[in-house]
């Protein structure tokens, strides 16, 4: 009889430390699931930034070691911005027109991407301060160089310019001009140099670049003048903690002049 009173002992106890384990298996998965909704599992959060990488030295896509990847000065940017926020980058390339919207859907969390600092965009979405500066050109073949000197030699030429950009409304503004937009530059430089355009208005760095690369090419003596020469990041509208951290991370950038030594770093690379 003592036997079988230890031994109902023995069986009441061990099924209590059985329930106690797993209560606290239950409570360690609670936490855990806790966590990971909060975001604090460890991990780094993603930052996505949308750009339109066909536009050398900002943001452009360069084979190295049979691997494409998108890289640029705005590249460099992006990446200073994720790491001051202890985020991982992500990138998505798309058409430039789209990217505003792509920024209101939530669908990524800023654009870099030479985005000038226009009221309708500041309508639609947050602005940084701006970030770096450039003059607009006007790109031509060799052979029209001296015939587009001014910018009133524009007028009534055919023009083409990268659907929403802001040379497309510098282009709006020629009289008598008749424009071709296209979502890609690389399109823009085939057409003028097939003749479907006599000029083509190019952000600065960006024309000299295809000037370098591509044969029967040149820049024109033409000068556009806008007041929105400068460059800066857009994010959702009410992002307010994004948009603190990008200008802060910008102030940093600009303060150890290394957004000029990035551009430099571009610009050579996009040579090679």
């Amino acid at each position: 009889m003592k036997k079988w009173g230890i031994l109902l002992v023995c069986m009441v106890m061990t099924a209590s430390l059985l329930a106690a384990c797993g209560q606290n298996k239950n409570n360690k998965e609670s936490a855990s699931g806790n966590d990971q909704a909060s975001g604090n599992t460890g991990s780094k959060k993603t930052l996505i930034v949308g750009m339109s990488a066909d536009f050398p030295p900002y943001e452009f896509k360069k084979t190295e070691n049979g691997k494409v990847e998108i890289v640029g000065f705005d590249v460099d940017i992006a990446k200073e911005i994720a790491k001051d926020a202890g985020a991982e980058l992500e990138i998505k390339d798309m058409t430039f027109s789209s990217l505003l919207n792509e920024l209101d859907s939530g669908r990524i969390d800023m654009v870099i991407s030479g985005l000038s600092p226009t009221p309708d965009r500041a309508k639609q979405v947050g602005l940084s301060n701006i970030y770096y500066k450039a003059e607009q050109a006007v790109v031509v073949r060799e052979g029209d160089k001296a015939k587009f000197s001014t910018l009133k030699s524009l007028e009534n030429a055919s023009i083409g310019v990268q659907t929403g950009s802001i040379q497309e409304g510098i282009a709006k503004e020629i009289k008598g001009a008749k424009l071709t937009s296209l979502p890609k530059i690389n399109d823009i430089i085939m057409q003028l140099n097939s003749g479907r355009v006599d000029a083509a208005i190019i952000e600065g760095p960006v024309a000299e670049s295809f000037v370098k690369n591509v044969k029967g090419i040149s820049i024109a003596d033409a000068k556009p003048v806008t007041e929105d020469e400068g460059y800066v990041v857009g994010v959702k509208k009410d992002n307010t903690e994004l948009l603190n951290q990008v200008n802060t991370t910008l102030d940093r950038l600009k303060k150890d002049n290394l957004i000029d030594q990035f551009v430099q770093k571009a610009s050579t690379l996009a040579e090679e």
